[in-house]
């Protein structure tokens, strides 16, 4: 997430801006600066001055904000004196534009306000169409206006060159004035403004656009707004029906305006074409006795506070019904709200404190509470809070037939509460939330602390406020002049279980001053684990050791330092925060308070979870110390995942608890420390999805998926001291995650292959649910453990054959036992591994005139030494092994093996970066590069048996089904020159085989596959795909070759074939099915496409269908190579109907050819002989096309 500024203003007019990656405010360094009213934007905000200015202030970035000027000298030739700027009165200016119809001399252009500076002087454009020139900048026609081209011909009476100067806006990071627009011309008296519209429907990413209200009630547009010209060019009025107080401009292409008489216009016809819309919808105020007071616009909300200062939430706002319709009312007392990116919603209270509507996301765009927001301020780091620090309570009321219901329930109109009705009320918001006063039944209450003064007087008891209805701080005050009550006992807290799950128990929290901070679960999944926890035992235990909840926390103040900021104004436009957003000032328990417990407003938001019962249950034994045995603790490095993202020292440990029928569940705790807090992130093992080292140049990193972080594509990384420690960390976390879920032993033979990227071999064992028609098994929840081994790709078969190839081409056979079939002795066969792979880089030179091709390049161009996408600099001294456990075995080199091809010294030529490059130069080609690779080698210890001596570039063992029974299973290869070859004498109890048969060809191949029946498919390097026939146990390398039309147009580069399928992948990542495949004609009729985005596809036995994609739709940044799954395959859809999308990304290959698992099916009672069963009879089990009992 981007660091983004929430904008606030005090009733002096002084500003202040408080970062998403801090936790104070920063006051506006022109201290003179004084401001009515600020709207936020992306990148930039606006501001009205006391004096009436409009001020733009833009967050200060790497990409400077610089406007080209430009100017054309025109020229015209007589026979005397040649060409010269002495034209013809019907010529154009001899200095103008480029349409020649406005005069623009050099000295006529100006800076247009102070925030501007020159960068240069004027100079020359030598380039003619963007191609260089050597005519100094001229280019000639015949005449004006016609074609100009740099070619001076006979004819050529007039020329023209263009003079060119750059400025540069120097005013980011501060309140700039923008200068008025006609200096004779009184400056606009604005009393707001509002930005918005960078979010327009039609097109996203857009410029804001700024609106302004003048006390005279009338609407004024900025227009000329760009990224070059931030501060616009002028103020076009915008006719109105009738006076107009406030005006709000959400982010697309809603815009509401306030009336003087408490009524609100809607902008339509809001668009691209039209930016300021066509006309005004009139909408009522939601009271209708009580006027409107302010108006908040979203993306798609609207959000309107009363001059009761009551809150209103507008249903059903889009962009295709901007009016909306109906009124809702929200709990709480505001002055004003504001609209923030994903609209989330600000507010200045009653108390003139800030606050943050919790809960908002697109499902629940209303909300569920009020949260302070607590942010240090000053220079002694001061708590900026609200002059009474409590939770806002209050409910929505659906709105019937477009009618407006208030929200009340005070005891004037519900009557008083009855003390002895045993209701379940709620105490705060939740996810329909209503509100008790103090002492109603099922009102939660709370002892002192233990150490506290026993004695005290009621005007020095706290008390704890709950609020009665949506006029809190009428209440507020009003209790002031009240005798406190006594606080009942924390047992008479409901327990967890007896809450409804609507409701959200009051959770006391201690006081945190004088006392040490303990660890607080702040913002992490799975929160509700140590909220159950003290529930159930704060409830149940002793009533000393329950906590409090301090309803009102003072703020400290030292010698010298000024009061909190009373505040009046806030714009949050700018601020990119969300419902899962993880910022230090939102937390709802505040900075100061620290416990294990949740604040109401966390148990709403986590309500969800809260319905958990065995998420519920598992939470609870972290603190039952009695139950829990400490498996390892230790301290590590956690790159944290939120701005500004840095390694960060942290304490780990992992917890194993075991449940009454002796199941045991293990919990992964990591303890930070921020902003002097301590917080803690935990991780149930058994909803760990993967454990996977992290390739680093100075960090023994690895990484856990979960499954919120697999969807989330955000996995939690942790570095360990030394290459020892990560290890046994992984280790042990795998065998507690196997432990878990009841996996023992090495992988089993119906178990998934894979390998990543990086050389890492990953297996999942597969259960019946992963391949049933019904209630598939999504693979996001599969759960990956690593082999040891360094691969690229892996093949594997149901009779325990799998063969690898590693990235040097090397073949290894897998020489571990399997849970079905152990080895003699029960102990798996470990052996030296080597594999070697080779680093790119990439010099890169431009041409110029002079000197030719140098590395002398653009300031825009890439580094003259870069990666293939020239992203990133990479020089051969900075350039490392992928890891500390490789290391060099050779010297930089030219590499001639590139795509494309090179010449004789390894260059590649291209019009400019990144153009398709190509191995022989052409007069347009001002660009060149060529590679350079080094080979590295890692040695390492695993269960992989080497078969020389021919390197393999592709490999595919024949899939069998769970019941099949052969003495020989059937291996097929290519050499890494193309040839194929078939391996003799593989078999269960010798896997490695006995020897190749090599199988002629016309061609090098480059894809092969074996399916069922000994169906052998391969792709020659031209793409053509060949099916060999004949093959058989009797004839295991076949007779001849038959040729298959490839797809139209397309080149194919790798198959897989299954028991009664093929499907292919084309060099365009698309996916094809061959159509038409029967036993009597098994080359198939024609190929029909499935899908794109594919780089790897993998049949297995039942005819399943896994890919690699190259993404996932949503994640435009995440790593390429993503498992995916095809759901719906069936005998009767062998094309299957959909995809689903599992863990991601950096996947390099998959192999489901040994999961022969299917769904059980249930047994059938024999039938009467009257009755006819509906179900066919069952043909005998084919085994790879042959006919065997089962």
């Amino acid at each position: 997430m981007p660091i983004t500024l929430l904008w606030a203003v005090d009733v002096y007019g002084r500003v202040y801006s408080l970062s998403t990656a801090s936790g104070y405010w920063v006051r506006a360094d022109d201290t003179l600066l004084e401001l009515k009213r600020v709207t936020g934007g992306k990148g930039r905000s606006w501001g009205i001055g006391c004096d009436h200015h409009v001020y733009l202030f833009i967050i200060p970035s790497e990409t400077t904000i610089r406007y080209r000027e430009e100017t054309y000298e025109n020229q015209r030739w007589n026979p005397v004196d040649g060409f010269t700027d002495v034209l013809l009165p019907t010529d154009r200016w001899p200095w103008s534009d480029v349409t020649g119809m406005n005069s623009q001399p050099l000295h006529s252009f100006q800076l247009p306000s102070l925030s501007w500076e020159w960068e240069g002087d004027w100079y020359v454009d030598q380039s003619c169409g963007g191609e260089p020139s050597q005519t100094g900048g001229w280019e000639y026609a015949v005449d004006f206006p016609a074609n100009f081209s740099p070619d001076k011909k006979w004819n050529s009476c007039v020329r023209r060159r263009r003079w060119i100067r750059y400025r540069r806006y120097v005013a980011q990071g501060t309140w700039a004035k923008i200068p008025l627009d006609h200096p004779g011309r009184p400056p606009l008296p604005l009393c707001d403004i509002s930005c918005g519209g960078w979010e327009m429907s039609d097109q996203s990413g857009r410029y804001p656009y700024l609106w302004g209200v003048s006390q005279q009630g009338q609407v004024w547009f900025r227009e000329g707004i760009h990224p070059r010209v931030p501060e616009g060019s002028g103020w076009e009025e915008v006719e109105v029906p009738k006076e107009v107080a406030q005006i709000s401009a959400g982010p697309g292409d809603l815009l509401w305006v306030l009336l003087w008489d408490g009524n609100l216009l809607v902008r339509t016809g809001l668009s691209l074409d039209s930016p300021t819309g066509t006309s005004w919808v009139e909408v009522e105020s939601p009271a209708k006795e009580v006027e409107a007071l302010h108006v908040a616009v979203g993306v798609n909300v609207v959000w309107v506070v009363t001059k009761d200062y009551k809150v209103w939430f507008r249903r059903g706002v889009n962009s295709h019904n901007p009016c909306g319709s109906g009124w809702i009312s929200v709990g709480g007392e505001m002055i004003m709200v504001d609209i923030g990116l994903n609209d989330q919603v600000w507010a200045v209270g009653e108390d003139r404190g800030l606050y943050f509507r919790m809960g908002v996301t697109s499902a629940q765009p209303s909300g569920n509470g009020w949260i302070p927001v607590t942010a240090q301020w000053g220079s002694r780091k001061e708590i900026a809070a609200p002059r009474e620090r409590c939770e806002f309570g209050g409910h929505l009321t659906e709105a019937s037939q477009g009618a407006v219901l208030s929200c009340t329930d005070s005891d004037s109109e519900l009557g008083p509460v009855d003390p002895s009705a045993n209701t379940e009320t709620p105490a705060l918001e939740a996810s329909d939330p209503s509100s008790v006063p103090p002492g109603a039944a099922g009102a939660p209450t709370t002892p002192p602390l233990a150490g506290d003064v026993t004695e005290t007087t009621k005007e020095e008891t706290p008390k704890p406020f709950i609020p009665t209805s949506d006029s809190f701080i009428t209440s507020l005050v009003s209790d002031r002049e009240k005798t406190s009550t006594p606080q009942p006992s924390a047992t008479e807290l409901p327990r967890l279980e007896s809450v409804d799950a609507s409701s959200a128990p009051v959770l006391p929290t201690p006081d945190a001053v004088g006392h040490e901070v303990p660890w607080s679960n702040v913002d992490l999944e799975g929160a509700s684990a140590a909220r159950s926890a003290q529930v159930a035992g704060s409830s149940a235990g002793d009533s000393r050791t329950a906590a409090t909840y301090p309803l009102g926390l003072e703020p400290s103040q030292a010698v010298g330092e000024e009061d909190s900021p009373v505040w009046a104004w806030i714009s949050g436009g700018g601020c990119d925060v969300d419902a899962n957003s993880q910022i230090s000032w939102l937390s709802p328990t505040g900075p100061l308070t620290s416990s294990l417990s949740l604040t109401p407003v966390q148990s709403a938001a986590w309500s969800e979870q809260q319905q958990e019962e065995r998420r519920e249950e598992i939470s609870k034994r972290p603190l039952e110390r009695s139950n829990s045995v400490w498996l390892r603790q230790d301290s590590l490095r956690w790159w944290r995942d939120w701005k500004p993202q840095r390694w960060v020292d942290v304490g780990v440990a992992l917890e194993q608890s075991t449940n009454s029928v002796g199941k045991k569940d293990c919990i992964f705790f990591i303890y930070y420390t921020q902003y002097d807090e301590k917080k803690y992130l935990h991780v149930f093992i058994n909803e760990v999805t993967a454990l996977v080292p992290v390739l680093g140049d100075c960090h023994y990193a690895f990484a856990v998926y979960t499954i919120q972080r697999t969807r989330q594509r955000w996995p939690l990384i942790l570095a360990a001291r030394t290459e020892k420690d990560m290890n046994d960390w992984l280790s042990l976390l795998c065998e507690s995650c196997c432990e878990c879920r009841g996996i023992k032993g090495p992988p089993s033979r119906q178990a998934l292959w894979s390998t990543t990227c990086k050389g890492d071999i990953m297996v999942h064992e597969p259960s019946f649910s992963l391949e049933a028609t019904a209630n598939t098994l999504s693979s996001d929840l599969m759960f990956w453990r690593q082999v040891p081994g360094h691969l690229r790709c892996v093949e594997s078969s149901s009779l325990g054959v799998v063969w690898g190839v590693g990235w040097d081409g090397t073949a290894w056979v897998y020489s571990g036992r399997y849970g079905q079939q152990p080895t003699p002795g029960g102990v798996t066969r470990v052996h030296t591994q080597t594999d070697v792979r080779s680093v790119h880089l990439y010099e890169n030179q431009r041409w110029n005139p002079v000197t030719g091709y140098t590395d002398k390049g653009l300031p825009t161009d890439r580094p003259m030494w870069s990666d293939e996408n020239g992203l990133k600099e990479c020089t051969k001294g900075n350039t490392h092994p992928p890891s500390p456990q490789w290391s060099w075995v050779t010297e930089w080199t030219v590499d001639y093996s590139v795509p494309g091809g090179t010449d004789k010294d390894g260059w590649q030529y291209a019009a400019d970066f990144p153009v398709t490059f190509h191995g022989h130069k052409t007069m347009k080609d001002f660009v060149r590069r060529r590679r350079w690779t080094r080979k590295c080698k890692v040695t390492l210890t695993g269960p992989w048996e080497q078969v020389p001596p021919i390197p393999l570039s592709d490999i595919s063992v024949m899939p069998c089904l769970a019941l099949s029974r052969m003495e020989q299973v059937p291996v097929w290869a290519l050499s890494d020159k193309g040839d194929v070859l078939c391996r003799l004498g593989v078999s269960s109890l010798n896997p490695a085989g006995s020897s190749w048969l090599h199988v002629g060809t016309d061609q090098p191949f480059k894809s092969i596959s074996i399916g069922g029946a000994n169906q052998v498919w391969a792709i020659a390097k031209d793409g053509a795909v060949y099916y060999r026939g004949s093959v058989s146990p009797q004839n295991p390398a076949g007779e001849c070759w038959y040729h298959i039309p490839s797809p139209l147009r397309q080149t194919l580069r790798q198959l897989s074939v299954g028991r009664t399928s093929v499907f292919a992948v084309d060099e365009n990542s698309n996916l094809w099915y061959r159509q038409g495949l029967t036993p009597s004609y098994p080359q198939g009729s024609a190929w029909e496409l499935i899908s794109n985005n594919v780089t790897k596809v993998s049949v297995g036995p039942l005819d399943q269908v896994w890919i690699v994609a190259d993404g996932v739709p949503g994640f435009p940044g995440e790593t390429p190579g993503v498992i995916c799954h095809r759901v719906g395959v069936g005998p009767m859809q062998p094309k299957g109907q959909s995809w689903d999308y599992g863990i991601g990304g950096g996947w390099e290959h998959i192999s489901v050819r040994g999961n022969s698992t299917e769904a059980p099916r249930p047994s059938h009672p024999a039938p009467a002989a009257n009755l006819r069963s509906p179900l066919p009879p069952r043909p005998p089990t084919q085994a790879n096309g042959n006919a065997v009992g089962v």
